[in-house]
């Protein structure tokens, strides 16, 4: 069976197309893998975005947003519904000798 150019170039232009992504995800990408390599979240995945993962995620969990580094709290503020929201730890107030699943309390700074 033969496979003529006229073919065979669309299937190869929606084949690398398909595999492009935006250059800063692969960054992002990167950072999630090597904190669940590290353990993180006790084997729980680590979320990437503003919603932490519905029934998986707990309160204190690292999460990655934006490109930076945040934990999963509970602060509606990006209608995750029933998950966690994950926000950057810059804008988290930490009291550490309160302790949440053995990690610091955080919350969503005023």
């Amino acid at each position: 069976m033969k496979f003529s150019l006229a073919i065979l170039l669309p299937l190869l232009s929606f084949a690398s197309a398909v595999a492009i992504e935006e250059p800063g995800m692969a960054a992002v990408r990167r950072e999630v893998l090597l904190l669940e390599r590290q353990n993180a979240n006790a084997g729980r995945p680590v979320s990437n975005g503003a919603c932490c993962i519905g029934g998986v995620s707990k309160k204190q969990d690292v999460c990655s947003v934006n490109g930076a580094q945040g934990k999963c709290v509970p602060a509606n503020t990006a209608n995750c519904g029933d998950a966690l929201t994950c926000i950057q730890d810059a804008k988290l107030t930490c009291n550490a000798n309160v302790l949440e699943n053995g990690k610091a309390l955080c919350r969503l700074s005023a």
